[in-house]
C-alpha cells in the first residue's frame, strides 16, 4: 500500500489511519482476491483443447444442476429450521433449552459423513433394510442421486437457518407484534405478516450460507452420484490433469456463487426493517401451545432423531461392531493429529490476520477501509475447490518447497475461512466504544498498547467465536485438502473419504465418530449462550 493510498484512509471524523495498519489490511485483502485473479488468468489462457474438455453446454448443464440442488436445500432448510426456531424461542415447548442445544449439534457432522450415515442406514442391505427384512421388506427406495444429496446437505446445513432464525426471533420488534394483536390479527396472521418479515435479513443471511455451502460441497454429491460443478472440476484436475479446463469450470462456479450473493443481498435489502420503539428490545411474547405441544414435540423429536441420532447411531454401530472378515477397524490417530493441528493453526493464523481489517473498519471508517473489509470477506463466496485449484497453479509455478506443502495447505485454509473470523471479530468490536481506547491513550498508552490492553480484551469473545468457527470449518474441509495435501499427510476428512469412496463404510466409522467428538464441544460452546438465554426465560 503506497503512502498516497494510506492518505485516503481517513475516517468520517477526520482521523487518519496508521500507514502500517492500512498496509497490513491491504496485504490480507490482496491475498483474498488472489484465487480469483489467478483463476481468471488461467481460464483466459486456455487453448482450444482445454475448452473442448469444458464445453459451454456441459458447463451450463452442471451449473443448472448445481443451482437446482442449492435451491432445493435452501427451501428444505427453511422448512425445517424456521419452525424449529419459532418453537424453541417463542413457545412454551417443554425442554426447549435442551432442544435448542440438540438442534445446533448437527453442525458437528461433516456433510460427507452425513451422506455416509444415510447410505449405511437406507441403502440396499443397509441397517434399516436389514431391520425390516423380517417384516417382508426386501428393498428400500434408493437414497442416491438428487434426493439423497438434498437430504444429506439439509442435515448438515439446517442449523445455520435455525441459529440465525432464532437470533432474529429473539431480537424482533415485540411492539409491532403486540400492535398487530391489538388490531385483531390472529396468531398465524401475526406470524406471517409481522414476525417473519421482521426476521427476513436473518433468513436471507442463513439462506446465503446454505447456498454457498451447497456450491462448495464435493463429498456428498460424489457419494450420492449427483454431478455438479465441483465434481466436474475435480474430475478434470485429478483424472484428466486438465488444469485450464478445471479453471474454466471453477470460474463458472465462482460466477454462480457471486450471483447467489447478489440475489441474497437484494432480498435482504428489499424494504427496511426497523425497530419502531425502545420497547422493541423486549422479548417477544411466549405462545402457549396448549395441546399442540404434543405434535410440536413429535416434530422436534423426529428432526433430531433423523438429523442427529440416526447418523451418530449408525457410526457408533459400525464402530463397535466387528467385521467378520477384517475385524474391528481402529482410528487413524496420525490423521486425527493432522486434522487437529491444521485446524488449530488455521484458527490462530486467521484470528490474527483479520485483525488489521477489522480494526481499520471499526476505528477508521472510510471508503478505503470498507472496500478492504469487503475484499477480505470475498472468500466467503469462493468454494474451497476453487481456492485450492488457484493455489495449485501458484504452487506448481513456484515449485518446491511450496508445491504440495503443509504451508500451502494452511494458506488455502486461511484464505477460505478467514471471513468467518473477520465477521465475528468486527461484530464484537462494534460493541466496544471507541471512547475507551481514547481514554487509554489519554492516560499515556500508545495506539498499539491501548488496542491490546483495552479494546481486544473486550472483544475477546467475538475473536474466540470466530476462531472456533474457523476451526470447525477447517477440520471438516475435504476438497481443498484432497487437492493440496502433501503426499503422506492425511486428515480425518481424507481418511474417511478414502474409505467411503471404495465402500468401506464400517472401516472409517471410528474416524468419522472421532471427528464428531472433536467438533462437538466447540459447537456446544457456541450454542451454550443461546441455550442459557432460553433457560433464563423459562
Amino acid at each position: 500500500m503506497t503512502a498516497a493510498g494510506a492518505a485516503t484512509a481517513v475516517s468520517s471524523h477526520g482521523r487518519r489511519a496508521p500507514r502500517l495498519l492500512v498496509t497490513l489490511a491491504g496485504l490480507v485483502a490482496l491475498g483474498a482476491i488472489l484465487p480469483v485473479a489467478y483463476l481468471a488468468l488461467r481460464a483466459l489462457s486456455a487453448d482450444a483443447a482445454a475448452r473442448a474438455l469444458a464445453p459451454a453446454s456441459t458447463t451450463v448443464e452442471l451449473a443448472l444442476d448445481t443451482a437446482v440442488l442449492a435451491f432445493g436445500v435452501v427451501v428444505a432448510t427453511l422448512v425445517v429450521g424456521v419452525p424449529l426456531a419459532w418453537l424453541v424461542v417463542r413457545t412454551d415447548l417443554p425442554g426447549r433449552r435442551l432442544w435448542g442445544i440438540a438442534a445446533s449439534l448437527p453442525l458437528v457432522i461433516p456433510s460427507f459423513v452425513a451422506a455416509l450415515a444415510l447410505l449405511g442406514a437406507f441403502a440396499p442391505r443397509g441397517l434399516v433394510q436389514e431391520a425390516l427384512e423380517p417384516l417382508g421388506v426386501e428393498r428400500l427406495p434408493e437414497v442416491t442421486g438428487y434426493w439423497g444429496a438434498l437430504v444429506a446437505l439439509t442435515l448438515s446445513t439446517y442449523p445455520y437457518v435455525y441459529l440465525l432464525a432464532a437470533a432474529g426471533l429473539r431480537s424482533a420488534d415485540a411492539s409491532a407484534e403486540e400492535a398487530a394483536r391489538s388490531l385483531g390479527a390472529g396468531r398465524f396472521r401475526v406470524l406471517t405478516r409481522v414476525t417473519l418479515p421482521a426476521i427476513r435479513p436473518s433468513l436471507a443471511a442463513a439462506s446465503l450460507l446454505v447456498a454457498l455451502y451447497v456450491l462448495s460441497d464435493f463429498g456428498v454429491v460424489s457419494l450420492m452420484g449427483y454431478s455438479t460443478l465441483t465434481t466436474g472440476i475435480y474430475v478434470r484436475y485429478e483424472s484428466l490433469l486438465a488444469l485450464e479446463s478445471a479453471a474454466l469450470l471453477a470460474l463458472a462456479l465462482l460466477a454462480l456463487a457471486l450471483a447467489i450473493v447478489l440475489v441474497a443481498s437484494r432480498f435482504r435489502l428489499r424494504g427496511p426493517v426497523y425497530r419502531s420503539t425502545p420497547g422493541a428490545g423486549r422479548a417477544g411474547k411466549v405462545t402457549n401451545l396448549g395441546w399442540w405441544r404434543w405434535p410440536a414435540l413429535v416434530f422436534c423429536a423426529t428432526l433430531i432423531g433423523l438429523f442427529l441420532v440416526l447418523p451418530v447411531g449408525v457410526l457408533a454401530w459400525w464402530s463397535f461392531s466387528a467385521d467378520p472378515i477384517t475385524g474391528r477397524a481402529g482410528v487413524d490417530w496420525s490423521a486425527a493429529v493432522g486434522s487437529a493441528s491444521m485446524a488449530t493453526a488455521t484458527a490462530l493464523v486467521a484470528a490474527i490476520v483479520v485483525l488489521p481489517a477489522a480494526v481499520l473498519a471499526w476505528r477508521y471508517p472510510s471508503a478505503l477501509s470498507r472496500w478492504l473489509e469487503r475484499l477480505t470477506l470475498l472468500p466467503s463466496a469462493l468454494p474451497g475447490i476453487a481456492v485450492a485449484l488457484a493455489l495449485v497453479f501458484v504452487g506448481a509455478r513456484i515449485g518446491a518447497p511450496v508445491y504440495q506443502s503443509l504451508g500451502l495447505l494452511l494458506v488455502a485454509y486461511v484464505i477460505r475461512f478467514m471471513p468467518y473470523g473477520l465477521a465475528s471479530t468486527r461484530a464484537s468490536l462494534d460493541a466496544v466504544s471507541p471512547r475507551l481506547e481514547e481514554a487509554a491513550r489519554s492516560l499515556g498508552r500508545r495506539p498499539v498498547g491501548a488496542m491490546t490492553a483495552v479494546v481486544l480484551p473486550l472483544a475477546r469473545s467475538g475473536v474466540l467465536a470466530g476462531a472456533a468457527l474457523v476451526f470447525l470449518s477447517t477440520i471438516k474441509e475435504l476438497p481443498a485438502t484432497l487437492l493440496l495435501k502433501p503426499i503422506g499427510f492425511e486428515t480425518l476428512a481424507t481418511e474417511i473419504w478414502k474409505g467411503t469412496s471404495i465402500g468401506a463404510y464400517s472401516e472409517v466409522a471410528p474416524s468419522a465418530l472421532l471427528l464428531i467428538v472433536i467438533a462437538a464441544p466447540l459447537v456446544y460452546l457456541l450454542s451454550w449462550r443461546n441455550a442459557w438465554e432460553l433457560g433464563a426465560t423459562e
